[in-house]
């Protein structure tokens, strides 16, 4: 993870030079100032990452200063120390710029955790410009690859990270959430991007038509087979070749796909010559492959072959931040397509659209823009224009408790969401943080916090 140079702001001298010593140990690098102004002074002459800002301070308070710090320089991460943890302060900050705040006195692990993700997060945003580039230098366009959140941030590091290598992916997530994309990423990111990549929706053949898709098959092979055909694999040959819904593969058709990933031969259907193809096999899931493991239905031999790296693209509704940039992405495509003008949607068509959950995840999100681009009578799509108009919030009706204070409110909703992720992952801590969009540290940290058993 990226080193930060953290400046310490805080009027208070033993509470200083407290958590200059405590990052200090932690490797970090750090500074300190006791007033809003030498900080700002600090900002405009030195470098820094973090700001750790006390909230009330004589003089210039936390919030003037955040505020002027994100003048000078927005890329700075902020954390807001406070002992005056009121909706208000909470609110004002964040809306300031704010990245997190804690409150005081200060639990130190929890510093600790803030900073791990600030730090992870930069990481994050470096490696994906640096992939961005590489793709740019190979002349593939970017637009495609629309979001904010850090989960899908994570998701696209990886599938950077895996594309140089020759190993077998297997990217699940549910139907909609752009798992095709990410194989396109892979393969353009790989050594193979220039042979071809064939792309197999295995679950819209019959089994024997799916065979034959795939492996090919000789003159007279069946009825009908008047001539010899070429199969996927051969076609692929030195590219990569997308198995999309691999869970709807048959026995049959999983033995031999089997035999290819271990020997790298097949054979064409009706055909005795063993064929070799060098092909990088990505697949993609909606289903739970290792239940059908339990259940029977599915190869554990196979399922061990086809997972040596496996992405968990996380469904829309929880990366809602993705929505907005997703619909602006949208509103300009579908503008041009359909010769109409598009300049913007309104804040209550926004509001619908961040609390709807999408069951159909992106592709939902982007047939509803479509649709409302087509229908709408004016230049601003309105929450007319949506197919749920009037219709209550998914969202609202899932008994998430928002009363309290901010604190309180907060802490009831992320023991909720925790708890959700951990039961939907069946109590896999690596696949929940996944879900939730944090690191497993500060995963296991919430489950002690909160006195949550696996």
């Amino acid at each position: 993870m990226q080193r930060l140079n953290i400046l310490v702001v805080e009027d208070g001298q033993s509470q200083r030079k407290m958590l200059q010593g405590f990052l200090k140990d932690e490797g970090y690098g750090v500074s300190e100032a006791e007033s809003g102004e030498e900080a700002l002074k600090g900002v405009r002459e030195d470098y820094f990452d973090v700001l750790l800002l006390d909230y009330k301070m004589p003089g210039m308070d936390g919030m003037k200063v955040l505020e002027e710090v994100k003048r000078l320089n927005p890329q700075i991460d902020v954390i807001m120390m406070t002992a005056y943890g009121t909706i208000d302060t909470a609110v004002r900050a964040m809306k300031a710029g704010a990245a997190d705040y804690i409150t005081k006195p200060i639990d130190l692990e929890e510093l600790s955790i803030l900073l791990d993700r600030i730090s992870e997060r930069r990481t994050l945003k470096r490696e994906n410009e640096t992939l961005r580039e590489e793709l740019r230098g190979k002349g593939v366009t970017t637009d495609q690859i629309i979001f904010k959140s850090s989960a899908m941030d994570e998701v696209v590091n990886l599938s950077g990270r895996v594309a140089h290598s020759g190993a077998t992916v297997l990217l699940q997530g549910e139907s909609g959430t752009g798992k095709e994309l990410l194989a396109r990423l892979i393969h353009a990111l790989s050594p193979r991007s220039e042979r071809p990549m064939i792309i197999v929706n295995c679950a819209s053949l019959a089994e024997n038509l799916l065979e034959s898709e795939l492996f090919g098959h000789e003159k007279g092979a069946f009825t009908g087979a008047f001539r010899k055909r070429i199969g996927r694999f051969e076609e692929a040959d030195g590219g990569t070749l997308f198995l999309d819904e691999i869970g709807e593969l048959s026995p049959s058709i999983q033995v031999k796909l089997l035999r290819f990933l271990q020997e790298r031969e097949f054979q064409r259907v009706g055909g005795n010559q063993t064929m070799r193809s060098d092909v990088r096999i990505i697949s993609a899931t909606n289903r739970n492959l290792e239940g059908r493991v339990k259940e029977g239905t599915f190869r554990e031999d196979l399922f061990y072959r086809l997972n040596v790296v496996t992405i968990t693209v996380p469904p829309l509704r929880t990366r809602k931040e993705d929505v907005p940039p997703l619909i602006d992405h949208f509103l300009r495509r579908f503008a041009i397509k359909n010769g109409k003008e598009a300049r913007g949607i309104t804040p209550q068509a926004m509001d619908l659209l961040l609390k709807y959950d999408y069951p159909g995840n992106v592709r939902e999100l982007e047939n509803i823009i479509e649709r409302a681009i087509v229908i709408t009578r004016e230049s601003v799509i309105s929450s007319r224009d949506l197919p749920f108009a009037g219709e209550p919030s998914r969202s609202g009706q899932n008994g998430l408790i928002t009363a309290g204070t901010l604190k309180e409110s907060v802490e009831a909703l992320e023991r909720q969401l925790i708890q959700k992720a951990m039961g939907e992952s069946l109590n896999h801590q690596t696949k929940a943080a996944n879900l939730l969009g944090i690191s497993e540290r500060m995963l296991r940290y919430k489950l002690k916090k909160y006195e949550l058993k696996s």
